[in-house]
């Protein structure tokens, strides 16, 4: 059958299906909030002194790795075929210690794939928590996400190099194309990073495997996470 050009120029523009992204501003210290909790009463001659806080911990990480170099170019080629841009394309940050991401999507013949990675650090704040304590909720608000996705299947994720890791798969559909979507969702320390991996036969052609699939966001988390450890060393 003959497969119309027109056609599948309109569905590659709207092509990559929408992820999750660590996005919001990472937890930072209230300048009024700490005053106040700083000004309390003066104490009353006699009176005992009130308790010292608990020492929280410090952070872990410092620095996040370039997203556009935490997976390598060759992982990039392989599970990205005739990928447009190797170095990929950067998201914008207000602040790139914080929080960044980079993405990367490739059409061969009528297979289309698209790879997405997205970090984010925290740093410990009185009041607020440690850094690693916001990463642990961080992480399982990510998983959460993942997972609302109609039909998804999750499961831990062992031998990626972080503290923890959950893949979630799912079958989505977008402009009437079937996608296979993996999620691997990973947390090392005081840094989360959410790699996305998915791919989808143009004009009829064939889905590709959702083990595939699977097999290629694993290989690119650890090296996203190798990326954290790498970067602060």
């Amino acid at each position: 059958m003959q497969r119309s050009a027109p056609r599948l120029a309109r569905l590659l523009a709207s092509a990559a299906v929408p992820v999750m992204l660590i996005a919001g501003c990472s937890s930072g210290s209230d300048s009024s909030s700490s005053k106040k909790a700083s000004d309390g009463n003066p104490s009353v001659s006699g009176s005992a002194s009130p308790s010292p806080s608990p020492t929280l911990a410090a952070a872990k990480y410092a620095k996040l790795p370039d997203p556009c170099k935490s997976v390598t170019q060759k992982t990039v080629k392989q599970l990205v075929p005739k990928v447009k841009d190797t170095s990929g394309l950067a998201a914008k940050s207000s602040d790139a210690t914080a929080r960044g991401g980079c993405s990367w999507n490739g059409l061969d013949g009528f297979q289309y794939r698209w790879l997405d990675v997205a970090l984010q650090r925290f740093e410990t704040v009185p009041g607020i928590g440690s850094a690693e304590e916001q990463a642990v909720k961080r992480y399982g608000e990510q998983v959460a996400a993942a997972t609302a996705t109609k039909g998804a299947k999750s499961g831990a994720v062992a031998g990626l190099g972080g503290d923890t890791a959950t893949m979630v798969t799912a079958e989505v559909t977008k402009d009437k194309e079937q996608y296979q979507q993996v999620t691997v969702v990973t947390r090392t320390g005081n840094v989360v990073a959410v790699l996305s991996y998915n791919g989808a036969g143009m004009e009829s052609a064939k889905t590709p495997k959702a083990a595939d699939l699977q097999k290629g966001a694993k290989a690119a988390a650890k090296e996203a996470m190798a990326s954290v450890a790498t970067t602060n060393t």
